[in-house]
């Protein structure tokens, strides 16, 4: 890899494309456009606003998988991780719902299911929905700190604190490892497959869950769309996604766009508006019973079922 170091003594490395391996050609789509004072913590927290902050962008000549390139060295990314926050907890219940129902389809394609792994659990409130859903071993591994801190008792001391990588988990362990908005941030995703394939036993399932870079959302706003974030270090669509976990030695089951559930408040969150109409709009909403008012909306992600054979 080719590293740049600048000049605030930053190192940032330079990505590949995860499918096609080193030497592919890349066509840039934006420029990057963060400054050092965007390294911070609260960059890479869950769900704050969106800022339009972001590394340079490219596509893959070859398979079209989208990444930043080059983006700060792993070292640095898993500090600025285990320092950032878990401060979503209005909208638990909504992404419980959300996932709920992914999980729902993963259980119906059948197998055993019994024992459950969220990689990038925050502070484990799917963990205590897979255990109401009939699970009996579930584990989670989250690298904020703050995030664990703030998990429930009956979960906390089932949270590693750590990034996925081989070796993390012994061989064989799991029914099922769900990632929900994590696979875009890693980035070395071939290796995170790779330890997820090892947790799951023969036959055993993974759900993963994240933005659809070819989704009508993301084509219609551009540079202007949130998935375009400093957090991202790849951006995936149906055939890459596919493709990824194929070569990942995984039988994919299951494909499809997502209708997640959220508050109309965390809609406005989303929506590309001047900061201070999205202040007064947010403002507004959180004084009143309509901004918690919750419905089903196609945002741009997708979701992928596989199985390791």
């Amino acid at each position: 890899m080719n590293e740049e170091r600048a000049a605030s003594g930053l190192t940032f490395v330079g990505t590949q494309c995860a499918i096609c391996g080193p030497g592919t050609p890349a066509k840039e789509l934006y420029p990057a456009n963060f400054g050092i004072d965007d390294i911070t913590p609260a960059r890479f927290s869950a769900r704050r606003l969106p800022d339009r902050v972001h590394y340079r962008m490219v596509r893959c000549s070859r398979c079209g998988l989208v990444r930043s390139d080059p983006v700060l060295d792993e070292a640095t990314l898993s500090h600025l991780y285990a320092m950032s926050t878990f401060d979503y907890e209005s909208e638990t219940a909504n992404l419980k719902a959300t996932y709920g129902r992914y999980l729902a389809k993963l259980r119906r394609i059948g197998g055993r299911q019994e024992s459950l792994l969220e990689v990038g659990c925050g502070d484990g409130f799917f963990l205590e929905h897979a255990l109401q859903q009939g699970y009996t071993k579930v584990q989670g591994v989250e690298p904020s700190e703050a995030a664990i801190a703030g998990a429930s008792p009956s979960v906390r001391d089932r949270i590693v604190c750590d990034v996925m990588r081989p070796g993390l988990v012994p061989e064989g362990e799991f029914d099922a490892v769900c990632l929900f908005q994590v696979f875009d941030h890693v980035p070395h995703p071939e290796l995170v497959l790779e330890a997820c394939r090892s947790a799951l036993r023969p036959g055993g399932m993974i759900l993963c869950l994240n933005h659809n870079v070819e989704s009508v959302s993301a084509h219609v706003m551009g540079e202007r769309s949130p998935i375009i974030d400093i957090e991202h270090t790849y951006l995936y669509s149906p055939t890459t996604m596919r493709r990824i976990f194929q070569a990942g030695g995984f039988t994919v089951r299951e494909q499809g766009r997502v209708n997640n559930t959220y508050s109309i408040s965390y809609v406005v969150h989303l929506t590309p508006m001047p900061a201070g109409a999205k202040a007064l709009a947010l403002g507004t909403l959180s004084r009143s019973r309509v901004g918690r008012c919750s419905l089903p909306v196609p945002l741009g992600n997708l979701y992928l079922i596989a199985e390791r054979p």
